[in-house]
């Protein structure tokens, strides 16, 4: 993914959220709206989570080490993860709390014109940030739907920002209609219903990005399509052969490793097989310039093998003979 895009498009959400926080906590202190309290705190974990996916970007470009020959590339992974945790804990589980107390001892929501000045600002400033997700996310997503685009991105910052922000709107639009139906009815549990309403949508949002960022980060392959692509590309060497086996992963957002054993011709001196392997290289990187490191392993294929020892064996058989 684009650096810039990524960058911006959390500088964009971390602004928002910023700012949205500062109003609903206003707005909570004159309300007394536990929607708005929860949107609050929503809010606050939202503008860590991106903290945290700026950090994970800074750690991640530092040099390779001896402990970490393949670099901290990873570290993306890793904080796009913790991000998945706060969301959870900080916000989900604090949502279900307050809106469970607050349905067992509902108040009325006061000076209601406060909760719906600050939810319809935050609505639009929300709508901002998430329309500068949705802008940097299409120069990559190609013809995938948004599910596909979610589930096989190498990088995470903008599957998270986009589903980060659209829970944020949900969950503003949850806000809004609990707080709605509290000033309608007269009745504080609606206002309850509203934040337990938030608290599940953001477990749920939760779970999504735990799931798919331990998947990036246990280590993913290049998929199918991607690897297919690979082979063609050795095999069109004519030093290779065919590929005998192809293993890829992703070791960082932005660095994919490759290690393949090919067949190579029998009959072929140890410098053309070096050369072979340079070509072979040099083919792949080309079209895949994200492709750093790249381990290829010559080997006589199996029946080129046999065929070998059994040419060998016959030779051995017509000297015992001739002797």
């Amino acid at each position: 993914m684009s650096a810039e895009g990524g960058t911006k498009a959390i500088v964009a959400a971390l602004a928002a959220n910023l700012g949205i926080a500062a109003s609903k906590f206003v707005a909570f202190v004159f309300t007394g709206s536990s929607s708005m309290l929860a949107e609050s705190i929503h809010s606050v974990a939202d503008s860590g989570n991106q903290g945290l996916l700026l950090v994970g970007r800074k750690r991640s470009q530092r040099a390779r080490t001896p402990q970490h020959p393949f670099g901290y590339g990873r570290e993306r992974y890793f904080y796009a993860f913790v991000v998945a945790v706060v969301l959870f804990t900080v916000g989900a589980a604090f949502s279900l709390y307050e809106g469970v107390h607050k349905i067992s001892d509902p108040h009325e929501v006061e000076s209601p014109a406060w909760a719906f000045g600050v939810l319809i600002a935050a609505i639009v400033m929300e709508g901002f940030s998430f329309r500068t997700a949705i802008k940097e996310s299409n120069h990559l997503r190609g013809d995938k739907s948004w599910v596909q685009f979610i589930r096989h991105a190498k990088a995470p910052e903008l599957p998270v920002v986009l589903l980060e922000d659209l829970g944020a709107l949900v969950g503003l639009i949850l806000a809004l209609f609990g707080v709605t139906m509290a000033v309608v009815t007269g009745d504080g549990v609606w206002d309850g219903v509203g934040t337990v309403c938030i608290g599940v949508l953001l477990g749920a949002i939760a779970i999504i990005l735990a799931i798919e960022t331990k998947s990036l980060l246990i280590g993913e392959g290049a998929g199918p399509e991607v690897e297919q692509r690979i082979i063609d590309a050795l095999e069109s060497v004519d030093e290779v052969d065919h590929v005998m086996h192809l293993r890829t992963q992703y070791v960082g957002p932005e660095e994919m490793l490759i290690a393949a054993k090919i067949a190579v011709h029998h009959d072929d001196t140890a410098a053309e097989v070096a050369r072979g392997i340079d070509a072979a290289e040099a083919k792949v990187r080309a079209e895949f310039p994200h492709a750093r490191l790249i381990y290829l392993e010559p080997a006589l294929d199996e029946a080129h093998r046999k065929q070998d020892q059994t040419s060998t064996q016959a030779a051995g058989t017509e000297s015992a003979a001739s002797s």
